[in-house]
């Protein structure tokens, strides 16, 4: 009787044994069953949007990347894993990122924890193309804090960087000659004065405007005028320095900034002289124009046409920007009256001004 009882128990265990590995292996096949649902769904969301998504290790190693980069960049799935992330980026992006490191790594050894960062930087792509992208990067963490590893989006802005590129073009440069406008003349000149102060160095403006433009426009058209305009502004560029700045004031008016003359005012009158005496012959020589007229063939027109030059030496001691222009151009107006085509100095009160 006590051998029965004992084997009756012993069978008992073992089906509640048994029942309880079924159901712990259905537990399993449904954990398994929604873990490759919701992996399904990963691949279905990562795979069918439009933006990158990446993760990356501690040491910013990609670690997976979804089907888009391919689209985007070119680069098949297994052709990124495993290699680093500098090696998407050109060397402007590559220093855009260490300098973020840097800055987090600062932070966080002062006590501040860091958190997700977004960036704007140029994408190398297979074909050699270069593509802009806005990355939102966030770091990964342990239960200590530590970081490890990285997941963020790429979202292209290719095209959003072009217009906001053009739009920035269009507020600060002349649309026909592509020189500065005089917002950004302004500008330019500000940087001048205060550069002029630091370092205790003369510069100079000048204020040019064309002689015997008006006659080229009334005979042959504004396409003849624009064409000679262009002339000028090319003509003015290759007559000075890269750091000077050449800028159309507005019309067939043009504004030349001469940075880093000399500390002696009259030594400083001599250089910008020589300057602008090289670029009044330079703008008196012939232009040779090809105007089209209804659709036809380009005219060939000779014109000749020459500058009155207006100079302001200065430096940055305090005065204001619009006087220097309102002064260089009341010395341009002297080399009108003059008989043009000539060049006049305004000099202040105290030359050392």
């Amino acid at each position: 009787m006590q051998n029965g009882m004992l084997v009756l128990g012993g069978f008992a265990l073992l089906v509640a044994g048994l029942l309880f590995l079924l159901w712990k292996l259905a537990r399993m096949r449904r954990e398994l069953a929604t873990l490759q649902a919701s992996e399904a769904l990963f691949r279905r969301l990562t795979e069918d949007v439009s933006d990158v998504i990446w993760r990356a290790d501690p040491n910013l190693f990609i670690t997976y990347i979804n089907p888009t980069d391919e689209k985007l960049r070119g680069f098949r799935a297994d052709e990124v894993i495993g290699h680093h992330v500098f090696e998407m980026f050109t060397d402007e992006g590559i220093a855009t990122v260490t300098n973020f490191i840097k800055r987090r790594q600062e932070a966080e050894a002062d006590g501040t924890v860091s958190g997700p960062v977004t960036f704007e930087v140029q994408h190398r792509c297979k074909d050699g193309r270069l593509l802009w992208a806005e990355v939102l990067s966030k770091p990964e963490r342990d239960e200590t804090g530590r970081i490890t590893g990285y997941h963020g989006i790429s979202r292209e802005t290719t095209e959003r960087k072009r217009m906001q590129d053009q739009i920035q073009k269009l507020a600060f440069y002349d649309p026909l000659t592509g020189l500065p406008n005089r917002r950004l003349l302004e500008d330019r000149l500000g940087q001048s004065l205060a550069s002029s102060k630091r370092s205790g160095i003369f510069g100079a403006l000048l204020f040019l405007d064309l002689d015997n433009f008006k006659p080229l426009n009334d005979l042959h058209g504004h396409e003849a005028g624009d064409l000679l305009l262009i002339e000028v502004a090319n003509r003015l560029k290759g007559g000075v320095r890269e750091m000077d700045t050449v800028a159309r004031f507005g019309g067939d008016e043009f504004v030349v900034i001469i940075r880093e003359l000399d500390r002696d005012v009259a030594i400083s009158r001599q250089q910008v002289a020589g300057i602008a005496e090289k670029l009044r012959q330079r703008l008196a020589e012939p232009y040779r124009l090809s105007v089209n007229h209804g659709g036809m063939a380009g005219q060939e027109i000779e014109h000749r046409c020459s500058a009155s030059i207006g100079i302001r030496v200065f430096i940055g001691n305090g005065i204001d920007p619009d006087e220097i222009l309102k002064q260089a151009d009341l010395a341009m107006y002297q080399a009108k009256d003059a008989g043009r085509n000539t060049i006049c100095f305004f000099s202040p009160p105290d030359e050392t001004a």
